[in-house]
C-alpha cells in the first residue's frame, strides 16, 4: 500500500464526521431489519413491509428529531389508512379513486404539521388502497408494522450509542481555522514572489469558500445543539447552549472577512513590493506569514506575538514613516490586526473537538523496521 493511499486512509479513520456517518448507516439498517423480523418473524404480520419502512423513515441524525419524525410519521400513517379506507369504500379500487386519493394526500401537505409527510400519505395510501383495504385484519396490521417500525427506530437511535453531533460540529470548526491559516501563509507567499492579478482574484475566491464552509458548520452546530435535546448521554449537557463555539464561529467569520479587505486592497496594487518599498513590505509579509502559520497550527502565543510586532511596527511607522503609500500601509495592518484578534482566541481553543479519533492501519514490524 502505497504511503499517500495509507496517510488517506489514516485520516478518514480518524475523521469523526465520517464515522458519524458510517454509524448513522449502520443504525438505519440495524432498525429497519430488526423492524421486519419483529413483524415478520416474531408477530407473524401479514404484508410486514411498512414496518422497516417506518424504521428508515425515523432514524434521524438527533434524538429529539427522530421522536418528533416518529409522531409525525404514526400521524402520516394513521391518516394514510383512514383515507384509502375511505376513498376505497366509497369508490372502490379505480383509476379515480387512485387520483382522488393522491390528490387529497397532496392537499393534505397544506397542513404544517403534515406537510412534510404529505408524499408519505400519499404512498401509504396508494400502498393500502391497491394491495386490499376490505380486510379489517389488513388495515389493523399495517398500523402496527407502522408502530413496530417507528418504535424499533426509536430504541436504536436512543440506546444505541444515541447520536451526538459534537465531535462532528468541532471538526467542520477546526479545519475552517485551518483554511484561514493556509490562505494567509499562501498570500505572503505569492506577495513575496510576486504575485499577478489572477492570484489575488483566487485568494478572494478561497475566502467565499471560507464562507461557505463557516454556513456549514452553524448548521453543524446548530445540529449538534439540537442533538443534545432528549439525549440521555452525559456529555450532552455542554452542548445544549453552546455559546463558547459561536463565539468561535464568528470571530472565524470575521478573519475571513479581513482576509477578504486585505486581499481586496492588494488587489488595488500594481506592484506590491516595489511599490511599498522594503522598509515596508519585508516585515509586513514576514508577520502575515507567522500569522498564518499561528493560525494552522493553533499557537496563541504566536499570534501574540504578531500582534506585538505589528504594534512596535505601526509605532515605528507613524513616527517615521513620509510616503503617499501610508493609507495602504494603515489599511494592511488593520486588517491584520484584526485578523489575529480574531484568530488567537480560535487558537487557544483549538482542537475544539479534542483530538482525532486514534484510529490508524497497523503497520507491520518487517515494513516499520525498513521504513
Amino acid at each position: 500500500m502505497s504511503e499517500s493511499v495509507r496517510e488517506r486512509i489514516d485520516r478518514r479513520l480518524g475523521d469523526p464526521i465520517w464515522w458519524n456517518d458510517v454509524l448513522q448507516l449502520v443504525k438505519t439498517v440495524l432498525a429497519a431489519v430488526a423492524a421486519w423480523v419483529i413483524a415478520a418473524s416474531v408477530l407473524d404480520l401479514p404484508q410486514p413491509f411498512l414496518a422497516p419502512w417506518a424504521a428508515l423513515l425515523v432514524v434521524h441524525a438527533t434524538v429529539y428529531r427522530t421522536f418528533s419524525k416518529g409522531a409525525q410519521q404514526v400521524a402520516a400513517t394513521v391518516v394514510a389508512v383512514l383515507l384509502a379506507t375511505g376513498v376505497g369504500e366509497a369508490l372502490g379500487l379505480t383509476t379515480g379513486s387512485i387520483a382522488l386519493l393522491l390528490v387529497v394526500a397532496l392537499v393534505l401537505g397544506a397542513v404544517p404539521w403534515l406537510g412534510v409527510e404529505a408524499t408519505t400519505i400519499a404512498t401509504t395510501g396508494l400502498v393500502v388502497l391497491t394491495t386490499g383495504f376490505e380486510s379489517d385484519v389488513l388495515l389493523i396490521s399495517r398500523l402496527v408494522d407502522t408502530g413496530i417500525g417507528v418504535a424499533v427506530g426509536l430504541l436504536v437511535n436512543v440506546l444505541v450509542w444515541p447520536p451526538l453531533r459534537r465531535r462532528t460540529a468541532a471538526e467542520a470548526m477546526d479545519r475552517i481555522d485551518d483554511g484561514i491559516g493556509a490562505l494567509l501563509v499562501d498570500i505572503a507567499d505569492g506577495l513575496g514572489e510576486g504575485c499577478q492579478e489572477a492570484d489575488v482574484a483566487a485568494w478572494i475566491d478561497r475566502t467565499r469558500d471560507l464562507d461557505g464552509d463557516l454556513e456549514h458548520a452553524w448548521a453543524l452546530v446548530r445540529q449538534a445543539q439540537e442533538s443534545a435535546r432528549m439525549n440521555p448521554r452525559r456529555s450532552a449537557r455542554a452542548m445544549k447552549d453552546p455559546k463558547q463555539w459561536h463565539g468561535l464561529l464568528r470571530r472565524m467569520e470575521q478573519a475571513v472577512a479581513e482576509t477578504r479587505s486585505l486581499a481586496r486592497t492588494l488587489g488595488s496594487q500594481q506592484a506590491h513590493r516595489e511599490t511599498w518599498g522594503a522598509a515596508f513590505a519585508d516585515p509586513w509579509l514576514a508577520m502575515l506569514g507567522d500569522a498564518g502559520r499561528g493560525a494552522r497550527s493553533a499557537d496563541p502565543a504566536a499570534l501574540v506575538d504578531v500582534r506585538r510586532r505589528l504594534e512596535v511596527f505601526a509605532e515605528e511607522l507613524r513616527s517615521t514613516e513620509r510616503s503617499p503609500e501610508w493609507p495602504i500601509y494603515g489599511a494592511l495592518i488593520i486588517n491584520l490586526r484584526n485578523i489575529v484578534d480574531a484568530m488567537d482566541v480560535v487558537a487557544e481553543a483549538n482542537p475544539i473537538g479534542g483530538n482525532r479519533l486514534p484510529l490508524r492501519i497497523p503497520v507491520r514490524r518487517g515494513t516499520a523496521a525498513a521504513g
